[in-house]
């Protein structure tokens, strides 16, 4: 899997603290998603980063059976 949350806050130029600030996410979690380091990352926190980037799931998360 891999995540595209790097790629769209620079297109939008938003920060994590941006981020954690309105979603109520710790920056901790945004940092671990932004640097694909985190493994086991709820759906309700995904949702909540989809629901403040206005993006559906599959443009943050992407997954490749192949890869």
């Amino acid at each position: 899997m891999k995540n595209n949350l790097s790629k769209i806050m620079g297109e939008r130029r938003i920060t994590a603290v941006t981020i954690a600030k309105d979603t109520k996410i710790s920056r901790t979690t945004i940092r671990a998603i932004y640097y694909e380091e985190a493994e086991n990352v709820k759906l309700s926190t995904l949702t909540k980063i989809c629901d403040y980037l206005n993006c559906p799931l599959s443009e943050l998360i992407e997954y490749n059976p192949c890869a």
